[in-house]
């Protein structure tokens, strides 16, 4: 009989989730707007030192609002990182507007802040500046805010941090995407907490958020009729969904613990290895580890990425490639891209391996067997 299926970062559900889902049946607030909505968004808040919340229906949503009342629209630019999930840049082109594509700093695989300086420096020479920068926290690993904020904040360009994988990872002192303009979480089924589906906007700008929240309701004007005086969408979290989310964030710094400790028994096994290296943490902050992602060199390690893929899945378990770069993908053929080689190789020699919070140490040990096992002694 085959093995049960091992997933890359399935859900994790316990019983306080389920009984405030209970609960908010109970008071019969299933549509959207509802106190489980404004408690998530409250909790959110307090739990990542920002002022003001939105939860939405997705991450991706987020972004969507985000751009939007920062201004961009048609025929303007965004500077993008391209090692990202097509959600981070999507959003650029539902408004008209084109992303530049930038290449990632091999210490951290987030978006390389010389590079945004390069191209802004241009930018201003040309006299056609960026509407807004929006770097990728890549697998709960944050971008060097500070640094990108010193570089786009003498020419008043907006950075708009990408977070979606990120909730609960630290920069310096503080909560990833604090300081910038505006951040956003997202709370898909795989990610470090999930509501099922959804997502926050996040930012100390009240006049942000409600615009977003506004906005997110269709834009139905105040009045004892549908009014409306310009398009909205329909992006609000559903109440339901916030009670599952209020359960998750209170479990989120037992996950991160799990997700190192994941990490650090795949380092155990794995760390050694000639030709395996592990996805590096940057000095400037903690990750997440939302995912454990290693690189494998063909050449010393005696195989390749999708040999080990392909044998995991065999054996029922599910690993998963680093993300295909942007300026990689057809849909964005000829748009800019910024920089080197970087994100192509970490594509190329990238692996996601199962990182899930119900992951057993025996479970780590078997893929860690099969991958081994593949390897050159």
């Amino acid at each position: 009989m085959k093995e049960q299926r091992i997933f890359l970062s399935p859900p994790h559900i316990g019983a306080e989730e389920r009984a405030l889902v209970a609960e908010a049946f109970d008071i019969n607030y299933i549509a959207p707007v509802g106190p489980h909505l404004t408690r998530f968004e409250e909790a959110v808040c307090n739990y990542t030192g920002f002022s003001h919340a939105a939860a939405l229906s997705s991450g991706t949503a987020a972004m969507h609002l985000a751009l939007r009342e920062h201004g961009v629209g048609p025929g303007d630019t965004v500077l993008a990182s391209s090692l990202t999930f097509i959600g981070s840049v999507s959003p650029i082109t539902f408004l008209g507007a084109k992303p530049i594509f930038v290449d990632c700093d091999p210490s951290s695989w987030n978006m390389d802040p010389s590079l945004v300086e390069e191209e802004l420096a241009l930018s201003s020479a040309n006299g056609k500046m960026p509407k807004a920068v929006v770097p990728t926290d890549l697998y709960g690993q944050a971008a060097d805010l500070d640094a990108l904020r010193k570089i786009c904040d003498p020419y008043n360009i907006p950075v708009i941090v990408d977070s979606a994988e990120a909730l609960g990872a630290r920069y310096k002192d503080r909560h990833t995407g604090k300081g910038a303009s505006a951040a956003i979480f997202s709370f898909n089924g795989n990610k470090i907490i999930t509501t099922g589906g959804g997502g926050m906007l996040v930012s100390d700008n009240e006049e942000l958020i409600t615009r977003a929240k506004f906005l997110a309701t269709q834009a139905r004007d105040p009045a004892p009729w549908y009014e409306h005086t310009e398009i909205g969408f329909n992006y609000r979290l559903s109440n339901i969904a916030a009670a599952i989310g209020i359960g998750q964030l209170n479990l989120l710094d037992q996950r991160i613990e799990r997700k190192r400790e994941i990490t650090n028994r795949y380092r155990l096994h794995l760390g050694s290895q000639p030709g395996i290296t592990f996805m590096p943490e940057a000095e400037t902050g903690n990750m997440n580890h939302w995912l454990t992602v290693i690189q494998i060199d063909q050449e010393r390690a005696g195989t390749t990425p999708e040999t080990i893929r392909m044998r995991l899945e065999e054996a029922n378990i599910e690993s998963r490639p680093v993300w295909k770069p942007m300026h990689m993908q057809p849909v964005f053929s000829n748009h800019r891209y910024i920089g080197g080689d970087v994100s192509e190789m970490l594509f190329e020699k990238g692996l996601c391996l199962p990182s899930g919070t119900t992951l057993t140490n025996k479970q780590i040990d078997h893929i860690c067997e099969i991958l081994l096992n593949l390897c050159r002694p």
